[in-house]
């Protein structure tokens, strides 16, 4: 068997699902602050922009088993035919449609960092959460102060942090690895440099910085538009765990089932430490950088145990025909296959994209936007964390979940 080193983009989201997706309509010439139908606006990176939303659990038998968004997932503009801003992955799975009353607009961007990224590595536009105003377009904190002047934006959902750490060369780094040293000579990533930097305290000072920044340009945005802080409600997420502790992987150390057929190459001790120590510092690093914003007006939705039991690779759930389904329509799928999509080397063909790597897929974003309305609470938003409930899933074909 010949192997080659696994080159993972960055992380950097059907007919049933375009009900929930919102058009942007002409506003009634009132609309604004506090006038006119409610909405919600998402800001951010791949963690809410809905990257992987077309994809239902993982399989290597081809893609028409989980094509759950078809072709159209990532299509947002006005006529649903192409991506506004390419290689953003706005999925029409994303977790800020929430229904209920209340419309939905997806800001957010797949890579995106907390400041824009004119080109990144592959030449692709990455707008953060500033004022960036250039020939290639605007900043996220921007596009959210000219939609916000004339729609009533109640709450602003937010997830940023990841990419500023650098975790798609994280999980590059753990997977070349994994595919290039054997089970008794193991080379770990989570004594690499890419990794010792990301979690050294010079950088988690930094983010943190960064963060709070990003943070308050959103409520800047806000008081441009016109609103007072106490009017509208910022929303910071965290992110989840998507694979599982060492012990809980179904696949062996030895040989390279884990990757060539599960999509997931990390050591048991690199994914022990990618759970016990890189999330668990991403996650401290935001909620320091929510307090050190002084904010009133800020709610937290804690995901980070939200897929446990449905992540990638783990023992409790399977691939499509290791579970003996044959679609994700097969009853009993939502709970017998993965929230997170497989990671995806430089193999990858056909309609899969290397940057829906270890993204919630299509039932980790339903999953989310039953948290998201949890949270919305009617319009009175309200923190807690989110788990998994009872198995199957609700009227709005989304997995159970309990905002704690």
């Amino acid at each position: 068997m010949r192997l080659t080193r696994a080159v993972v983009g960055a992380v950097g989201t059907g007919a049933a699902l375009l009900a929930g997706v919102t058009a942007i309509p002409s506003p009634a010439l009132a609309d604004g602050p506090g006038v006119g139908t409610p909405w919600v606006v998402s800001v951010g990176d791949s963690y809410i922009s809905g990257e992987a939303g077309r994809w239902a659990g993982n399989t290597n038998n081809g893609e028409p088993i989980h094509d759950a968004g078809g072709a159209a997932t990532y299509f947002d503009n006005a006529t649903r035919t192409a991506e506004t801003i390419n290689r953003c992955h706005r999925s029409t799975a994303a977790q800020v449609y929430v229904g209920g009353g209340v419309n939905g607009l997806n800001l957010a961007c797949s890579g995106a960092k907390t400041g824009t990224v004119p080109s990144d590595g592959s030449g692709y536009f990455k707008p953060g959460l500033d004022f960036y105003n250039g020939t290639r377009g605007k900043g996220q904190a921007l596009m959210l102060q000219e939609f916000a002047t004339s729609h009533n934006v109640k709450m602003v959902s937010l997830s940023i942090g990841g990419n500023d750490f650098n975790f798609g060369a994280i999980v590059q780094q753990c997977v070349s690895d994994f595919l290039a040293s054997p089970s008794w000579w193991k080379d770990y990533c989570k004594d690499d440099s890419v990794v010792v930097n990301a979690m050294s305290a010079s950088n988690i000072a930094t983010q943190r910085t960064n963060i709070k920044n990003a943070l308050l340009n959103v409520r800047t945005a806000m008081r441009n538009a016109g609103y007072a802080d106490g009017t509208w409600t910022l929303l910071v997420q965290n992110y989840e765990s998507p694979l599982p502790a060492g012990s809980a992987f179904r696949y062996t150390e030895s040989g390279y089932t884990r990757q060539n057929t599960g999509g997931c190459g990390f050591w048991n001790a690199d994914a022990d430490y990618a759970n016990g120590t890189i999330l668990p510092t991403i996650n401290n690093t935001i909620t320091g950088a929510i307090t050190d914003t002084g904010m009133t007006n800020v709610k937290t939705l804690n995901l980070s145990s939200a897929f446990n039991g449905r992540r990638l690779c783990e023992n409790t759930v399977g691939l499509y025909e290791e579970k003996g389904l044959s679609t994700w329509r097969s009853t009993g799928a939502v709970d017998k296959t993965e929230w997170v999509n497989t990671i995806r080397t430089a193999t990858a063909t056909g309609n899969y994209y290397i940057q829906e790597s270890l993204h919630p897929n299509y039932w980790g974003q339903l999953a989310l936007r039953n948290c998201l309305r949890q949270a919305w609470n009617s319009g009175a938003p309200r923190s807690g964390t989110c788990v998994r409930g009872a198995n199957g899933v609700n009227a709005s074909g989304e997995p159970n979940m309990l905002l704690n």
